[in-house]
């Protein structure tokens, strides 16, 4: 039998993938790539008696790869947050989705281990930007202040190295990025042990340098966008740019566009965090759109399309939420 991990590479997949083999342990082939690359399931060889395990993609984008699996008699476990549409009907799919707006894959998967990694679940979720779910969950940990903000500080670098078109962009393969902290029960001995957190840390600060002086193209009533230029840092920045402006002003939706390959926009969309709500429904009306409540994106936007993709956000956040208190940087 061979086993499969597919996952996302982002903080979210990577932490659900490893509290899942830190319990379980086993010699998978490994199908990962960017934060955007997530029709991962067609690149899965699998025959009859394999095992597949599923995290941080979504059911729905992967549909025409899985039904098939399911009928060759692939057994495939699905760990998800994201939208996945009506699940097949197979005895073959072992399905864990969730797609309340507080909630990621790392903590559908702290659920299902009761909490034996937590630590690293906490990590998904501040790399998810999740940050009062990722402090509600480390609260039986029963961290020091400073644990907590290295919990934070890794899962932010995670999620950043991820945040690329594609993976020429990436500071580092996921899948490196995951073999390399396969050996850690406890993500602070990562942290202290390996060069590579300090080295996405440092790449992440100077990109967000150059992000902090971009104007807003775009100012609706309870929406921003903003245009990125044509280079590797502000794809790579985009999507924690979006987590930043979010956090920042929670009473607004912020839509952070950049230039990628095709020529075309790639998307990133938060929903105010005052009421993290309807992101996926304003990025699935364009073609490659899609995503989860509180964050979703489009990845191939027509530069066109733009006026269009102000007046669907326009309609869907028609004025300020009343701000709650801002998550603190």
């Amino acid at each position: 039998m061979t086993y499969f991990d597919v996952f996302n590479g982002d903080a979210d997949g990577i932490c659900a993938l490893h509290q899942l083999r830190l319990e379980a342990p086993a010699d998978a082939v490994l199908v990962t790539g960017v934060k955007r690359d997530i029709a991962l399931l067609r690149r899965v060889e699998a025959k009859s008696g394999d095992s597949v395990t599923v995290l941080d993609v979504s059911l729905d984008a992967n549909r025409d790869a899985l039904v098939p699996l399911l009928e060759r008699g692939v057994r495939v476990r699905y760990f998800d947050h994201h939208f996945a549409g009506a699940l097949p009907a197979s005895a073959y799919l072992d399905a864990h989705i969730d797609g309340s707006p507080d909630t990621c894959t790392s903590l559908i998967v702290d659920r299902y281990l009761n909490g034996a990694h937590r630590a690293w679940a906490v990590v998904g979720a501040y790399g998810d930007n999740l940050s009062r779910a990722a402090r509600a969950c480390a609260e039986s940990l029963k961290l020091h202040a400073a644990d907590l903000t290295a919990l934070r500080e890794l899962g932010e670098n995670l999620a950043y190295n991820a945040y690329a078109d594609c993976e020429q962009d990436a500071i580092i393969h996921p899948a490196d990025l995951y073999r390399a902290l396969q050996p850690y029960a406890d993500p602070r001995h990562f942290i202290d042990a390996s060069a590579l957190c300090r080295r996405i840390g440092e790449q992440k600060r100077a990109d967000l340098e150059r992000a902090d002086g971009v104007e807003p193209r775009i100012v609706l009533p309870g929406a921003v966008v903003y245009v990125l230029p044509d280079d590797a840092w502000a794809r790579r920045a985009r999507g924690v740019l979006a987590n930043r402006l979010a956090n920042r002003v929670p009473s607004i939706a912020h839509a952070v566009l950049s230039v990628n390959e095709q020529g075309t926009y790639t998307v990133s969309l938060r929903a105010p965090l005052a009421s993290p709500a309807g992101a996926d429904a304003v990025c699935r009306q364009f073609a490659t759109g899609g995503g989860r409540a509180g964050a979703a994106g489009v990845n191939q936007l027509p530069r066109e399309e733009l006026p269009a993709f102000a007046r669907a956000l326009d309609a869907a956040f028609p004025a300020a939420t009343p701000a709650r208190t801002p998550v603190p940087e």
